[in-house]
């Protein structure tokens, strides 16, 4: 990039002071693209940082992780900036303008690395470094344009201001406004788009500073190219998105909570979420049913049912088999989900239009809080969960989570919670056992085989006497002979029942501790065994 700067010596300037209103002027210009470029590298940060979490899961270690990195890299390019020692304006440019493209093209090179396995890491570390690199390279240029507008301590104090106040307004735009509004591709073009932007108001402002050659088509060339992935981000996503998934991908939806992605083929509905399957439509029957039926059938009464999650509606259509349910409470975080289940037509069908049923009543609140706030009672309680691949929903297999849910059963009432794979994941499915009975509840450990997955494990449970429960009183109250199944199931059966409860030995109980709060074990156990099969 040719950019003379025709600065006159500090000498000469002094002799002809630039007048006070262009002072100004400049000064003010300084402290906005300060306070920008402030703004754009901490959503940079938490942009990479949330790709990163939906991709891989645990939350607070890709965020500790990104934050980490890229603060360092920063401190990096502080301690590079001191090279710099001429054309300050011109490098502040010309670092824009390779900022803008790097982070915009950054969620679009994480998505393509994703599918290429270990690649995946380089360019996930190769971003945080080089875009933290360039932040931090800038802040220091800018301190060092602006000293010439005034006294050390008032340049040093309005600068950092300026810097501080531009990561509030990033931190709070990205997961507010960014994000629900554009998802991650697009927001990463758009802040691109506004690092262009520094650079052509630097090049406006300081125009009588610089002799222009090639900027502005530098700017303009720029520009386009992000504009242009801005306008086909959508595009670009689906194509890239379609090498993660073997199947014809027929819908996609980046909602404030989580990224929806269906696929078919064939009669072959699935639904991922976060790229983690949530169901086949061929046999989502399987788990439904395991997870539903034998709490339905050993409660002693059905009239009141709660749900958490499941915003799909295919294990509520399990629970309106029963014609004793008088009310269904649907509790489910994303009301986009929940809105899919009543009107997308290939889910809507698959779940048989249950939440359309004027029995079913839909709340989109995170389940934990629901049950700190409500007072209701109930006879069966189904937790229908995500796997705890992350911290927030690690508190959903706590103690105090089971805890929750036991002071909310009524009398004779029945829990179940899907506990992820006893095979796949042995200690995590224990360990989830462990702590409901910790969280004084008698339980009783379930397995089906559902091929889209694998052996997968359920826990049913019954108020026991608060504190630890024996594992020996698990079974006294919970015995599946009991149960009166529903007609019309296509996977259940009294002589299926009886298996569910038998473990082999390669999934038997292992001795585990429980999960908490404060120490979420789980985590640690789920992730063990997901690394054990990747």
């Amino acid at each position: 990039m040719a950019v003379e700067v025709v600065d006159p010596p500090v000498e000469a300037a002094a002799a002809a002071p630039v007048p006070d209103a262009q002072d100004r002027a400049e000064a003010l210009a300084l402290l906005a693209s300060i306070f920008l470029v402030a703004a754009c590298g901490l959503i940079y940060e938490l942009l990479i940082a949330t790709v990163s979490s939906y991709q891989l899961g645990s939350s607070v270690t890709q965020f500790s992780v990104s934050v980490g990195l890229f603060v360092g890299s920063m401190g990096l390019g502080s301690w590079l900036s001191q090279r710099v020692t001429k054309h300050l304006l011109a490098v502040f440019i010309a670092l824009e303008l390779v900022l803008g493209v790097v982070g915009g093209l950054s969620a679009a090179v994480l998505f393509w690395s994703y599918t290429a396995g270990p690649l995946y890491w380089v360019a996930l570390y190769g971003c945080l470094v080089l875009i933290g690199a360039l932040v931090g390279v800038e802040l220091p240029i800018l301190v060092r344009l602006l000293d010439r507008y005034g006294q050390l301590r008032t340049v040093v104090a309005q600068a950092l201001s300026a810097d501080y106040l531009g990561c509030l307004v990033g931190s709070l735009a990205f997961p507010l406004l960014l994000l629900p509004a554009l998802g991650q591709m697009r927001t990463a073009f758009l802040v691109g788009l506004v690092n262009v932007g520094v650079a052509v108001y630097t090049l406006q402002t300081f125009r009588h500073r610089l002799r222009i050659r090639l900027p502005l088509v530098a700017c303009g060339l720029t520009a386009a190219v992000l504009a242009a992935g801005f306008v086909f981000s959508i595009r670009i996503h689906g194509l890239l998105e379609r090498g993660l998934y073997d199947d014809e991908v027929i819908y996609t939806r980046q909602t404030p909570f989580q990224r929806i992605v269906f696929t078919r083929w064939r009669e072959d509905l699935r639904l991922f979420l976060d790229g983690n399957l949530q169901f086949s439509s061929v046999d989502e029957h399987r788990y439904h049913e395991a997870l539903v039926h034998p709490a339905m059938g050993l409660a002693a009464s059905r009239g009141e049912v709660l749900l958490l999650g499941g915003g799909d509606g295919l294990g509520v259509r399990e629970v309106l088999r029963h014609p004793e349910v008088k009310r269904v409470t649907l509790v489910d975080l994303d009301p986009d989900m929940t809105r899919l289940g009543r009107t997308f037509p290939a889910l809507a069908a698959q779940n048989g239009r249950s939440l359309e049923d004027p029995r079913v009543r839909v709340v989109n609140e995170d389940a934990h809080r629901f049950l700190e706030r409500t007072a209701d009672r109930y006879d069966v309680i189904i937790a229908d969960l995500p796997d705890p691949n992350g911290d927030a929903l690690a508190k959903l297999y706590s103690v105090e989570f089971y805890r929750l849910a036991r002071q909310h059963l009524a009398e004779g009432g029945v829990f179940v919670t899907q506990a992820t794979s006893p095979f796949f994941s042995r200690s995590s499915f224990w360990c989830v056992a462990k702590s409901m009975r910790e969280a004084g509840l008698q339980v009783k450990p379930l397995h089906a085989n559902v091929p889209s997955f694998g052996e997968w494990g359920f826990v049913l449970a019954r108020r026991g006497e608060q504190g630890r429960v024996p594992a020996s009183a698990a079974r006294d109250d919970l015995k599946l002979d009991r149960i009166a199944l529903p007609p019309g199931l296509r996977f259940l059966t009294p002589q299926v029942l009886r298996t569910l409860e038998v473990f082999d030995p390669d999934m038997s109980e292992v001795p585990t501790e429980i999960s908490t709060a404060d120490h979420p074990r789980i985590l640690r156990y789920y992730l063990g065994g997901s690394r054990k099969w990747e």
